[in-house]
């Protein structure tokens, strides 16, 4: 059965929870919550499994904490026995507009420390799931904003982006990773409170 490792950056406890980058965190509780399945406290992790056409998927939402997220990768990686051409990683992105979508193939980190220290223990050559956060802070305001929470305006939208990033995730692993962007990275993301005339 041909495996694939599905992973949602963000910070374990309580604290931490509701805060935007939490996001990848978040897409997986949400596509575990419609697959019928719960995380359980493994190494390195919050491991959830469950199988799609014949396709073993295993969640992880690393608990090492985002500056170090790449040990949980790669030690997962490593005992599943998964090649990189089948990871996925989803995380926030302030460079995004809110409720934004994009898939990439590869490429560089970017200043994510999360993607930063993956890329230093396995490279570039992995998927990436980025969900656009928005960047509505002030100059020197960057962590205070991506650690805070979602407003509850922004909360009440967030359920279409997390079930169109659950077609995201099955997609990659049914038809990989250039049909799927192919076919969701075109797609402008119109979120309830905005009109398509309205940037």
């Amino acid at each position: 059965m041909d495996k694939y490792l599905i992973v949602g950056l963000g910070n374990p406890g309580r604290e931490y929870a509701k805060t935007r980058h939490n996001a990848g965190y978040m897409v997986l509780d949400a596509f575990a919550k419609a697959s019928n399945i719960v995380f359980d406290d493994r190494r390195y992790g919050y491991v959830a499994e469950t199988s799609l056409r014949g396709r073993k998927l295993i969640l992880l939402k690393p608990t090492t904490y985002m500056n170090l997220s790449g040990n949980a990768v790669r030690y997962w990686l490593n005992k599943e026995n998964i090649d990189e051409s089948r990871l996925l990683v989803i995380v926030d992105d302030i460079s995004l507009p809110f409720g934004t979508l994009r898939l990439k193939g590869s490429g560089s980190a970017g200043t994510h420390n999360g993607l930063g220290h993956i890329q230093q223990l396995i490279g570039q050559q992995y998927a990436r799931l980025r969900m656009g956060i928005g960047n509505d802070f002030p100059r020197g305001a960057q962590i205070d904003y991506v650690l805070g929470e979602f407003s509850d305006e922004e909360s009440q939208s967030l359920e279409p982006v997390f079930a169109t990033a659950g077609e995201i995730i099955k997609s990659f692993v049914l038809s990989g990773v250039d049909f799927t962007m192919n076919q969701f990275n075109k797609k402008k993301r119109i979120l309830p409170t905005e009109h398509p005339d309205h940037e």
